[in-house]
């Protein structure tokens, strides 16, 4: 979509501004291995699978992955497909990718344990087979050959230590994705799981709402949870399009905003925060980020799995610390850049700037 060019001078200023999005920072450079030291001798072709891609998550994912992999001269192709949520065409392209002799293949694995037999049978016919993000039950070297993914257990009790610090006593909703979902899943057991250490904090759902993980469907939720409870002291969110949807529909309640713990936030809630705590109106909030940087830990397994060389890093990514309330941590804000732009993410501002201009 263009832009106006006063709107235009302001995000390309803005995106210099942001080019430090290109440094990780401490925590997450200690985890993260060096792919030039992996990248081996061999040839190899890669694909990466999305299960529902297409928002502007997906694309930086898929461009961390795409520069990651420029770092190999050995990586020949990098192929992609979007499955944008038929599990049938994301299992037949994997089939396809098998067929075609790819070599290595990252899969987004949304659709969790159900896609295992798709996965095996792609890894028993040569395919290194990376799913990646969520966590599944399958056997690494029986149905795939390394499941590299974001810990969700561990953000849920990452949120429920944050809450209890902050909240004391209070009651928390959850917010989910679709049903079924398994980052959702794993998300609120470690929540509730965490919360026990805090005995005046407790869930006012006993499972997590579904958003489906679209705003409009998340605000009306909450909404339905505030003529509910009327009271509610806690939003905890896995991604930060409803956490964003939650925190519009208190204030369309005419209520204050309650404390927010998210991962995968964004642009348009992180300048939502920073403008409303300018304005006096300001919430508690933690967001937990950097998660399109798992698409390139994935790479690097693929890689190292591929050609046999030793890559010490761990398959579990808990992300950092992105913004912080309490402590005076303050994320990105670049006015005039998409709403769901990630300025978390590691590549260098000049992508990012290409990316968002398309």
């Amino acid at each position: 979509m263009a832009q106006s060019s006063p709107m235009r001078a302001v995000w390309l200023a803005a995106t210099v501004l942001a080019a430090s999005a290109g440094t990780a920072p401490p925590a997450l450079a200690q985890q993260a291995a060096d792919i030039t030291r992996l990248c081996g001798t061999k040839s190899m072709r890669v694909a990466l699978i999305d299960g529902n891609g297409g928002d502007n998550w997906r694309r930086i994912a898929r461009l961390e992955l795409q520069d990651e992999a420029r770092k190999c001269p050995n990586i020949t192709d990098v192929l992609y497909f979007d499955a944008a949520g038929d599990q049938l065409k994301y299992n037949t392209a994997i089939n396809g990718f098998v067929a075609q002799g790819i070599d290595a293949v990252v899969a987004f694995a949304e659709f969790g344990d159900s896609s295992l037999p798709t996965f095996r049978d792609a890894f028993q016919a040569g395919v290194t087979l990376i799913p990646y993000m969520v966590k599944t039950d399958g056997v690494a070297g029986q149905d795939y050959s390394t499941n590299v993914y974001e810990d969700f257990g561990a953000i849920g009790h990452t949120s429920a230590k944050w809450l209890g610090e902050n909240l004391k006593a209070g009651g928390i909703v959850y917010l989910g994705g679709p049903p079924g979902m398994a980052p959702s899943t794993r998300f609120i057991t470690g929540l509730k799981e965490g919360i026990v250490s805090y005995p005046g904090l407790k869930m006012l759902e006993p499972d997590y709402v579904v958003t489906n993980w679209n705003p409009a469907d998340a605000q009306k939720a909450v909404a339905g949870l505030i003529a509910k409870y009327g009271k509610i002291d806690a939003v905890v969110t896995d991604y930060g399009v409803t956490a964003l949807a939650a925190v519009k529909a208190f204030e369309q309640a005419g209520l204050p905003v309650p404390a927010i713990a998210t991962v995968a936030s964004n642009n348009e809630i992180n300048c939502k925060y920073l403008n409303d705590k300018a304005a006096g109106k300001g919430w508690k909030y933690l967001t937990l980020d950097y998660t399109t940087t798992v698409a390139r830990t994935a790479l690097r397994r693929a890689v190292s799995t591929f050609q046999g060389t030793d890559n010490p890093e761990s398959d579990s990514f808990v992300p950092p610390v992105y913004a912080d309330s309490k402590h005076g941590i303050a994320p990105k804000c670049v006015p005039g850049a998409p709403p769901d732009a990630d300025f978390s993410s590691l590549l260098p501002a000049d992508q990012l700037n290409a990316l968002f201009k398309q």
